[in-house]
């Protein structure tokens, strides 16, 4: 994932940007994800950058070290008003880490503003699946031997035949690649990677794809995807753009990339799989993830088994 924190930072008081520099340095020597980084700063930054437009708050805006726990509120109640619930708790899971580096850390304060800030409640939304009928349709629009075809085709099959996390498909690198034995190794949340099986219609749409890949001009870059113009590799935001593109192409409503993971863990289950392989091949570490990738399809398998078991007509 490509991002600058310069631009991030850009408007925010000196004390802010030089805290966001040093946490930056602080979760690279972590060892964390680009992805994590990135969330994590960002949600500091806008922090910042509502405080500083606030008439009432921009004294206290001039450092992190002046926020309260009202500041902290405020920002999350404007969260939820213009962005969602489920932004605003993702927010605050950033601004948790960042107070509580400052706190342990850099013994900048004494105790977090966040000590009594309540989690916003989220309603719990139920991700349709994505049918079979609906991706052969998306691949339908990538019909033809164009690099942009055959780069959108392998990323819509290894979507749909490996379940992973968007950004696990956009952060492949060449070296993940292995066409001999048909696998990639993804590299899944806290730094933990795991080596997949890919089907045959995957693998051989992903060769095509890696074979035209040889005559574009980022053919020197480690990333598997590459942008149509330039020499740049394609960021997960990029793959985000493309799905939702190819959705209006096949006239599908809210096509990305997760509904093919709950899509992934409702067939698995469906099939009778262990729930614990499930685990281990969509890279979850706690037992709650099958049971919410799951909820969405739940009422239709148990419709399915209850039709399969024939109760009440064998009389």
């Amino acid at each position: 994932m490509s991002w600058d924190l310069a631009r991030m930072a850009s408007g925010l008081p000196p004390e802010w940007v030089a805290l966001l520099i040093d946490w930056d340095r602080s979760l690279r020597s972590g060892n964390y994800p680009s992805t994590t980084r990135y969330n994590y700063l960002l949600a500091v930054a806008q922090l910042g950058r509502y405080l500083v437009g606030e008439p009432e708050t921009r004294e206290a805006a001039r450092t992190p070290t002046g926020v309260s726990r009202q500041h902290i509120e405020a920002f999350q109640a404007w969260m939820i008003e213009t962005r969602s619930a489920a932004t605003a708790l993702n927010k605050h899971k950033a601004l948790q880490q960042f107070f509580k580096w400052l706190t342990t850390d850099e013994e900048e304060i004494e105790q977090s503003p966040m000590l009594h800030v309540r989690q916003p409640k989220t309603p719990k939304r139920l991700i349709p699946i994505i049918r079979d009928e609906e991706t052969r349709r998306l691949l339908d629009t990538c019909k033809g031997k164009d690099f942009v075809q055959l780069r959108d085709e392998a990323i819509i099959r290894l979507l749909s035949n490996t379940g992973a996390r968007l950004s696990e498909v956009a952060n492949l690198r060449l070296d993940d690649v292995d066409l001999s034995l048909d696998t990639v190794c993804y590299h899944g949340k806290g730094a933990k990677d795991r080596r997949v099986r890919l089907g045959p219609k995957t693998a051989r749409a992903l060769s095509r794809y890696l074979r035209i890949r040889c005559g574009h001009k980022g053919v020197g870059l480690p990333e598997v995807w590459l942008t149509v113009r330039g020499a740049r590799p394609l960021a997960a935001n990029g793959i985000k753009l493309m799905l939702k593109r190819r959705g209006l192409r096949a006239g599908i409503d809210g096509v990305h990339a997760h509904r093919w993971r709950h899509t992934y863990a409702h067939e698995w289950k469906l099939a009778g799989g262990d729930t614990g392989d499930l685990m281990l091949v969509l890279g979850w570490t706690s037992e709650d993830m099958p049971r919410h990738y799951g909820a969405s399809a739940a009422a239709e398998r148990a419709q399915q088994v209850q039709a399969r078991m024939g109760i009440g007509e064998r009389v």
